[in-house]
């Protein structure tokens, strides 16, 4: 059987082993309900609390300013939503137009019921600039979101500046920073964001659970009516186990970041350097999440290409794999203003800190093969 080489990291990530360890106390012994007063229930309270403090630390943040949640998409929708459902004058929201559909689509929602919507374009490189938010942010703006890095082409935003420019119109900062957790430093304080979403299953956590930071004093609605869990602020019985394994695989990714940052970028260029002497072109910036390579192709078909790959025992995206039933041009390749022709034979190749190097020079053996 043939070794499968996993390079769809952006996409999901594989459950961290001391993660899974650290979860399965709380779903075969201390399986209690944590808001219950008995004594059984104290070791899930401690661990819920202990997991909040990690996930704290690990962000710059302070215990209570942590919500868990379900994931990314609830985290943005939350957010999104929440900002927009405390304002009764209906104050604008400003985003950009390479945001994950989980913006994009809450941000459409809330059009339709009156709330104004901005959308600010990138640079070739996919970059929201500090001068484009100026041109569209007004007093008049309540909630700038900007993801902190983009799933497709892994550039990372200049958040700080972005902060500062929200701040001085009194607007409130988001971030969707579920491809940046755990792979790049983040201190929300030191920059500024008031907002932040997260997804476990992006730095080998657990799937299904994620965070939302609210910095303490900035007014959302809540998501949930219910239980008292959350601060109030999301009902529902908390998934402990969870819980507990996205500390430990956040608190574990931080600790090596720097080590596996060194071998990511040694693990591109030698995926770069296989693949001279083609023509192919990267997209997005230099400033990119480590491990994220979108390479366009011209004259290929970026679907054709994973099948290829997948028959290989290689695993890549065709572009966004969390819009796989859409085969067609992505908007943020649209937005980019990339050639059709380059942006038909887009892949994403999304290395993680289980890859070798060895991966990287068969992804591009590979790769080599097909194109030629």
């Amino acid at each position: 059987m043939k070794r499968l080489i996993y390079a769809d990291n952006a996409a999901t990530t594989k459950l961290d082993i001391d993660a899974f360890e650290a979860m399965k106390p709380y779903l075969l012994d201390e399986y209690g309900n944590a808001s219950q007063p008995y004594s059984f229930a104290r070791s899930a309270k401690k661990a819920l609390k202990e997991a909040r403090e990690i996930i704290a630390e690990c962000i710059g943040a302070l215990p209570e300013e942590i919500y868990f949640t379900s994931g990314g998409t609830e985290s943005d929708n939350w957010a999104i939503k929440g900002a927009a459902f405390v304002d009764e004058n209906k104050r604008a929201t400003i985003t950009s137009q390479i945001e994950h559909h989980a913006i994009l689509n809450a941000c459409a929602s809330i059009e339709r019921l009156g709330y104004p919507v901005e959308y600010l374009p990138v640079d070739t490189t996919g970059t929201v600039t500090v001068d484009m938010l100026n041109l569209f942010i007004t007093d008049r703006t309540r909630l700038v979101s900007v993801m902190f890095s983009n799933n497709e082409i892994g550039s990372i935003q200049p958040i700080q500046d972005l902060c500062l420019v929200a701040h001085e119109h009194g607007a409130i900062f988001h971030t969707d920073a579920v491809q940046s957790v755990g792979h790049i430093e983040i201190n929300v304080d030191a920059l500024g964001i008031d907002m932040l979403s997260s997804s476990a299953h992006k730095f080998n956590g657990p799937k299904g659970i994620g965070f939302l930071y609210v910095r303490k004093g900035k007014q959302i609605s809540s998501f949930n009516d219910g239980g008292s869990q959350e601060f109030g602020m999301r009902a529902g019985t908390e998934n402990v186990a969870s819980i507990v394994g996205m500390a430990v695989a956040l608190k574990k990714n931080c600790d090596i970041m720097s080590e596996t940052t060194l071998r990511l970028m040694t693990q591109e260029q030698l995926l770069l350097d296989g693949l001279n002497g083609i023509q192919f072109r990267r997209n997005g910036s230099e400033n990119h999440i480590p491990g994220n390579i979108s390479l366009s192709f011209p004259g290929f078909e970026g679907e054709a290409i994973l099948h290829r790959m997948d028959l290989y025992g290689i695993s890549i995206s065709n572009g966004s794999a969390c819009d796989s039933v859409n085969t067609q041009i992505s908007h943020v390749l649209k937005a980019i203003a990339l050639e059709e022709v380059y942006a038909k034979g887009t892949i994403r190749i999304s290395l993680g800190k289980n890859n070798t190097d060895g991966d990287a020079i068969e992804i591009a053996k590979a790769l080599r093969r097909i194109v030629t």
